[in-house]
This record gives structure tokens, C-alpha cells and sequence, in this order.
């Protein structure tokens, strides 16, 4: 049975920029098998968030959100990544379901995406540059008054206990957005000296998993800003896995 969660949702605005969260129940089975066929996907995590968003958004319209329909677009649904001994067991005990009673065709069932979040706005969007600028994560150990703070769940899947992944967004005092994406991996023949208890924990089994992929990214902000707008944001994406 799938936990019952209570729908939510939390805005918070500072100068010309406002942070919202909105968190709800699981998506409906019904909409669930047309946004798989819309995506040609046999199937979608056990507990897909589609109502789930949190967005960073100027009073101009630019910004980045996090929605858990644009992480699974970058979801390969052509071919199967990772191969583990119940991979098949578990493809054959999804194409029972309604929408993929045909035979199961090669995906990523593992969910792995590179999803970076999608940036926003029409007349005015921000700038992506490759930088060799990082987050300056000893900010986020200061003990300071924290203004603002939400963890919003897009999708879930248990994999049979073969994978975690998670998504994380901060804010610190920069004059542009810096977007840092880290990729982890290792196989399980070489975490035998890691306890197996923190295989479902991103934030400790991420310390034993060897960086795969580092993309650093400054999201600059759009010319001929009011002077208001000087205000700042750093975001992280990390997944593990």
C-alpha cells in the first residue's frame, strides 16, 4: 500500500524573486498510462509526483523549476541501462499492467536521468554558460536562520531495492544562478566494505560512489535588469545511485 500524502504548498518571495513548492498526491493510474504512452515508456515509477513542483522564478517571468514530467523525458526509453539478477523478473512483473500489455521493450528501468531542471520564460530566459566555478558547499554547514527550506519528492521507484535518487536545490548570495550536476556510480562488488543499510541513503552512499560526470553551469541572468534584481541564487543537482 502506498503512503497517503497530504497535498501542500509553501511560497516565499524576497525582492524580485520567489520560491514556490507544491507537493500532492500520487498521480492517478489512469493519468499515469497516458503519460507513458506520451513519453514510450512500458511503464513509470511506482509513485510519479506529476503535480510535485518547486520553482525559482523573477518578477520578469525568467527562472528554473523542478517537475518530475521533464526528469523522465531525459529517461532513455529505448534501451535498458543496468542489468541486476531480478532485472527480468521485474520487467515481467510490469508488463502486466494495463498500458504495456504488449511486450516489454528495452528501457531504463533503473529511472536514471540528467535532468538539470527546466528553465522558464518567453521574452526574457537565462543565459547557460560552462563555468569552472563549484557551490560553495561549506555555506551550507553555517548555522544561520534558515528562511526557506522544502524537499519535494517528483518520482519514486524501489527498483527492488537497486536504486536511489535525489534532488536538491539551495540558496546562497550570488549575482546568477550556478547549476552543479554530479553523477555517482560504483557496482555492488565493490561496496562490500560499505554497510548495506546506507544503499538507500543518497547523502551517506555518495562519499563511497566515484564521480562518473561533473557538469558546472552559471545561469546568468538576463541584460538591463532593474536594479532590484541584483538579488541571488545557487541550485545543486546531485543524484546518486
Amino acid at each position: 500500500m502506498h503512503p497517503v500524502f497530504q497535498s501542500s504548498r509553501r511560497d516565499f518571495t524576497f525582492g524580485p524573486w520567489k520560491l514556490s513548492a507544491a507537493q500532492t498526491h500520487i498521480m492517478k493510474s489512469a493519468q499515469a498510462e497516458r503519460l507513458a504512452e506520451e513519453l514510450h515508456m512500458p511503464s513509470l515509477p511506482e509513485m510519479m509526483f506529476g503535480d510535485n513542483i518547486l520553482r525559482i522564478q523573477h518578477d520578469r517571468g525568467f527562472g528554473i523549476e523542478f517537475n518530475a514530467t521533464d526528469a523522465l523525458k531525459c529517461v532513455n526509453n529505448c534501451q535498458g541501462m543496468i542489468k541486476v539478477a531480478c532485472a527480468e523478473e521485474w520487467q515481467e512483473s510490469r508488463s502486466e499492467t494495463e498500458h504495456t500489455k504488449e511486450v516489454v521493450k528495452p528501457y531504463d528501468w533503473t529511472y536514471t536521468t540528467d535532468y538539470k531542471g527546466t528553465l522558464l520564460g518567453d521574452t526574457a530566459t537565462l543565459k547557460v554558460v560552462p563555468t569552472t566555478e563549484h557551490i560553495n558547499t561549506e555555506k551550507l554547514k553555517a548555522r544561520e536562520q534558515i528562511m526557506f527550506f522544502e524537499e519535494v519528492l517528483l518520482f519514486e521507484d524501489e527498483l527492488h531495492d537497486h536504486g536511489v535518487s535525489s534532488l536538491s536545490v539551495k540558496i546562497a548570495d550570488k549575482a546568477y544562478m550556478l547549476r552543479e550536476y554530479t553523477s555517482r556510480e560504483s557496482k555492488i562488488s565493490s561496496l562490500k566494505h560499505v554497510p548495506p543499510s546506507l544503499f538507500t541513503e543518497p547523502n551517506e552512499i555518495s562519499q563511497y560512489l566515484p564521480i562518473k560526470e561533473t557538469i558546472c553551469e552559471k545561469l546568468e541572468f538576463p541584460e538591463k535588469l532593474e536594479p532590484k534584481a541584483e538579488a541571488s541564487l545557487e541550485t545543486m543537482c546531485v543524484k546518486s545511485k
